[in-house]
């Protein structure tokens, strides 16, 4: 896929079929029968295919940018409407009819179905893909665009008033329940009790029979809990970044090339907050989901306003109501992964892409693509303006802000007091390791631990060991499908594939010679995780990366404790 200049109709590579999404675009007004429905559907076949309305159904009543279900083949498939013809280029006799429509009004407007014809083109992707890579796996499915609201539990006065110790002998895990929503002030919602509790469901019906309890349902969105703190000031770059960013007007681009420590942030949430307040909506992609929990709480803190979050940790339901509640308007600001830049948001007026340099802002399976390089095409569509925030800027995005594309702010200094770190190299040779850890730098971790501060370990390779290895034949463990190393992880007793996900159980004895000596070479996060418990038993030692980080939630508990 590789890189490019920002794609404006001046630059040949973004040259799209502009005569099809104007047709598509003016196909919005219904036309009159007999209608043809031309249908994007998530097919490897790079065309739309063409369907008759269902029997009897009239057709000013479709929309495009609504679902429908259609038969293909002997199976049925959830598809887009994206234009409308009076005639075929198949044989109306063939033309089969749709069998449901789904949607009464359009789920896709025409500004993203816009981006999307034009991502399908430029990356040369079928539109039918694209689509559905656009849509909530709930959506792709048939399911109704309606939004869920959360269920919220808390004892009412009856059940506060219960005796406690009298309950525990006949219904202990009645009394587990209502201590955990004893402890919770704010209530707890399903997806809480899940996760403590499994099985909560008929414990829950028993309190409910008694009422004990009190259910309430809420929009589910983050809510916002605005903080009584003073803002901090804002140096001269700053001021100079904020300034420019609430004063556009239109489709601008920004560049705002911010050292670390620099208070990119800062600037971030003076110009969503600015937008908020003209009534506009906010769109915020960041390129891991392990950086979203510390954003939204920094915007629910400072933002009077609800937020909807995106990203692939999240179940298919709650990435559902967060899609529609954006589209609805009721989410004022979006914070979310590369998908999100194809959510629906009626009333955008600020887009901001942080660490726009990040390569985990890029798709690389499927319909693969550039979320920043595809916001950016969205906000010239839109005639908004879009900030770029890195303190590493993208080769591209230096030349675009040297070449006039994109306004170049520059935050050259760390915020308040803030100061650069000291940087040793430690030469390691010679020097007595544990695990990848040498003398000097665990006295250094202690010293620094006894003083009351915290330590933060960095390795770029996950699992136990990166290689297992046979030490009498000089076996390895290697994938049967992309022929790598395969990663031991010693807490499953496991050996896996980190490039396409192969897993099989880790074997007791070498499959060449049959040795039982077999040995682990390297360190990944869990080697390094028990050795950091054996040097320092009396502190805490939290694990973060990919496999530690599956269960929903882990993530922010692993924060918080840390």
């Amino acid at each position: 896929m590789g890189n490019f200049l920002i794609p404006f109709p001046n630059n040949a590579l973004a040259k799209v079929n502009f005569q099809i999404v104007k047709t598509a675009l003016k196909s919005t007004a219904p036309l009159s029968a007999p209608a043809i429905l031309q249908v994007a559907l998530p097919t490897p076949l790079n065309r739309l295919f063409d369907y008759l309305p269902p029997e009897g159904f009239d057709p000013a009543r479709l929309h495009v940018g609504a679902r429908l279900s259609v038969p293909f083949g002997r199976s049925k498939m959830v598809g887009l409407l994206v234009a409308m013809a009076t005639e075929s280029e198949v044989d109306p006799a063939r033309l089969k009819r749709v069998h449901a429509v789904l949607d009464d009004e359009m789920l896709i407007p025409p500004g993203l179905l816009k981006l999307l014809r034009w991502g399908a083109d430029y990356y040369h992707h079928p539109l039918g893909e694209v689509v559905a890579s656009a849509l909530p796996v709930l959506l792709r499915q048939g399911e109704a665009a309606v939004a869920q609201p959360r269920r919220c539990w808390r004892l009412s006065d009856k059940g506060r008033a219960a005796d406690l110790d009298k309950l525990a002998r006949r219904a202990p895990r009645q009394v587990a329940l209502m201590q955990r929503l004893l402890a919770a002030a704010d209530g707890l919602f399903d997806s809480q009790l899940s996760e403590a509790m499994p099985g909560w469901q008929s414990v829950m019906r028993g309190l409910e029979k008694k009422a004990w309890v009190v259910m309430t349902e809420v929009a589910a969105l983050v809510q916002p809990e605005p903080a009584a703190e003073a803002l901090p000031s804002l140096n001269e770059d700053q001021q100079a970044a904020v300034a420019a960013i609430t004063a556009a007007s239109g489709f601008q681009a920004y560049l705002l090339d911010g050292v670390t420590g620099s208070g990119k942030t800062e600037v971030y949430l003076r110009a969503v907050q600015h937008a908020v307040e003209q009534g506009r909506q906010v769109l915020v992609l960041v390129p891991e989901i392990t950086l979203t929990p510390q954003l939204v709480e920094r915007f629910r803190r400072r933002l009077g306003v609800p937020l909807a979050v995106l990203h692939s940790a999240m179940n298919d339901r709650e990435r559902l109501n967060a899609w529609l509640y954006a589209r609805s308007g009721e989410a004022q600001v979006v914070i979310g992964t590369r998908s999100a830049v194809f959510t629906p948001m009626p009333k955008l007026g600020l887009m901001i892409i942080d660490e726009e340099h990040d390569a985990s802002l890029k798709q690389q399976t499927g319909f693969r693509y550039s979320a920043r390089d595809l916001a950016l095409v969205r906000a010239r569509n839109q005639s908004i303006p879009i900030v770029l925030g890195s303190a590493t800027p993208g080769f591209e995005s230096l030349l675009n802000a040297q070449l006039g594309r994109y306004h170049h702010l520059s935050l050259p200094q760390r915020a308040g007091d803030a100061r650069p770190p000291q940087v040793r190299l430690l030469d390691v040779c010679g020097q007595k390791m544990d695990e990848m850890l040498s003398e000097p730098l665990l006295k250094q971790m202690q010293r620094h631990l006894d003083a009351g501060g915290q330590v933060l370990l960095f390795l770029n390779r996950r699992g136990f060991s990166p290689t297992l290895i046979c030490h009498e034949c000089g076996w390895v463990a290697e994938c049967r499908r992309c022929d790598v190393h395969m990663t031991l992880h010693q807490r499953s007793r496991s050996l896996r594939c980190h490039h396409c996900d192969s897993q099989r159980p880790l074997p007791r004895q070498c499959p060449d010679c049959g040795s039982v000596d077999l040995r682990p070479l390297g360190s990944g996060t869990e080697r390094v995780d028990d050795a950091l418990a054996r040097h320092f038993p009396d502190m805490g030692v939290a694990r973060l990366d990919r496999d530690s980080t599956r269960r929903k939630g882990s993530l922010e508990t692993i924060l918080a404790v840390s």
